[in-house]
């Protein structure tokens, strides 16, 4: 079977390689607007995007198409969506916000497949609650200056050097790392696609 990432993200192609040991990576391009509010709806919704545009992009001579899996992360704080940082002080005040309290990662998957000749897809998400130790306005000042929150949702990497303010996870790490790996796992056995 051939298998595409619809990402080009690092994190979710080390998560992969646990999983399918050789796929591509084409990362969708398309737009990531969505109407939906709620955080798991989000993601959902952009994930069946991303895996739907390079599912239907992909151009095989034999019309056997690949699997193609597509993911999406939103940070989630209060009920609102923390997207990647404007800029620094964006950042700054998202970790604000976070700090010594909880907040909700969810990510949202969406596999699209060929089978019999048909086009299937299944789109699911899960949700990690993650605790934030309190920290001082320098130990946030240090944090964002290590570049790290500057293109991550939530203006953290829970796998970089924010862990130390990490106290607590109730749910799945990889979740909050971009790939939910065990249920993305059991969802493609279940359908016979590993």
């Amino acid at each position: 079977m051939r298998y595409v990432l619809a990402s080009g993200s690092p994190r979710r192609k080390e998560l992969l390689s646990k999983l399918i040991k050789e796929f591509e990576i084409i990362p969708a391009v398309g737009d990531e607007s969505t109407t939906k509010v709620r955080p798991f709806e989000v993601v959902e919704e952009l994930s069946f995007k991303k895996a739907s545009e390079i599912f239907h992009k992909i151009f095989t001579e034999d019309g056997a198409k690949p699997v193609v899996i597509g993911a999406d992360t939103v940070v989630s704080y209060n009920y609102k969506i923390l997207g990647k940082p404007k800029d620094r002080e964006d950042a700054r005040k998202m970790i604000s916000s976070m700090q010594g309290n909880e907040h909700t990662v969810y990510t949202g998957v969406t596999v699209f497949y060929q089978k019999d000749g048909k086009v299937e897809h299944f789109t699911f998400s899960e949700e990690t609650i993650v605790y934030v130790t309190s920290m001082t306005d320098e130990e946030i000042a240090a944090y964002l200056e290590t570049g790290e929150a500057d293109d991550k949702a939530g203006a953290y990497g829970v796998q970089g050097q924010f862990g130390k303010f990490i106290n607590g996870i109730r749910g799945d790490y990889f979740n909050v790392v971009g790939l939910p790996i065990a249920r993305l796992y059991r969802e493609m056995k279940k359908r016979s696609l590993l």
